[in-house]
């Protein structure tokens, strides 16, 4: 039976867990937090809540990371605290080092808008491997845009196409060309200055709020549980030439069980260079 751990019972953690069974994605939730009432509490809560979903699935909650062993995705979220806080910094590198020890071939999906930094690190300081950590934040960016996009065109949002690259908020490359709108391009159904309003709204998109990062984390994950077909668009640190640091980047993925696949979009010569300036420090 697989099973999804949720590093985190802070209001992101939650909203992954409570999705996660809503969507039926695995058969067993592990909500790990050092606030046991805490995660016992709110695993209680949401396994009440999927009887009324009609959904079976395992929820628990515990303090113990020794949950992650034999996981098949791990997310890290959101400490408990008055208000949340994402798991960053030094501590969330320990934390991802120590889920890495107990299981070296789960998936680690990072669900915060601040966990770039922390998928930098453990790429970089500690040999994590590059194709198993991802930050899904930029896929809530992306749906947040949809959700404009939909309102500017008096369209739904199933009916808008686009991708989205680069290091938001303020380095994103919204891939305007390629985008379309209920099977038309986007660019022939908005006008230029309607793009430009778009864009300038990208950086006040930045960060997503909890429910719509949790949203974007399932997506990754249901993705990983089920090697379902779809492109997510993640935060991943490409590889380089050896010795070479390179940025984390917004990329569209391929996402499976067994690993992250980034692909490397076709861009006009700007965006391109855009793109170029984000990876460089």
């Amino acid at each position: 039976m697989s099973t999804l751990v949720v590093l985190g019972a802070g209001d992101l953690g939650g909203a992954v867990t409570r999705q996660a069974v809503a969507a039926a994605v695995t058969r067993r939730v592990v909500l790990v937090d050092d606030a046991l009432d805490v995660a016992r509490g709110k695993a209680l809560d949401i396994l009440q809540s999927a009887a009324i979903d009609g959904v079976a699935v395992a929820v628990v909650g515990t303090s113990d990371l020794g949950a992650v062993v034999g996981a098949a995705v791990v997310v890290l979220a959101d400490r408990h605290a008055a208000p949340s806080v994402e798991h960053q910094g030094d501590a969330a590198v320990r934390l991802l080092v120590g889920v890495r020890a107990l299981n070296s071939r789960a998936l680690i999906v990072c669900a915060g808008a601040t966990q770039l930094d922390v998928v930098e690190r453990f790429v970089h300081e500690r040999a994590g491997d590059p194709t198993r950590v991802v930050c899904s934040a930029p896929e809530a960016l992306r749906a947040g845009l949809v959700a404009l996009t939909a309102l500017a065109s008096n369209s739904a949002p199933r009916e808008v196409s686009l991708m989205l690259v680069g290091r938001p908020p303020r380095e994103t490359v919204v891939m305007w060309d390629e985008a379309s709108i209920a099977g038309r391009r986007a660019t022939r159904v908005l006008t230029p200055p309607e793009l430009t309003r778009l864009n300038a709204h990208v950086p006040h998109l930045w960060p997503p709020p909890p429910l719509t990062l949790a949203g974007a984390a399932m997506r990754v994950v249901g993705l990983a549980m089920t090697n379902g077909a779809g492109t997510p668009v993640v935060f991943v640190v490409p590889a380089g030439a050896e010795g070479v640091r390179r940025r984390g980047v917004a990329l569209p993925a391929h996402v499976r069980g067994d690993g992250v696949t980034p692909i490397w979009p076709d861009l006009s010569p700007r965006d391109r260079t855009r793109l170029e300036t984000a990876l460089s420090d």
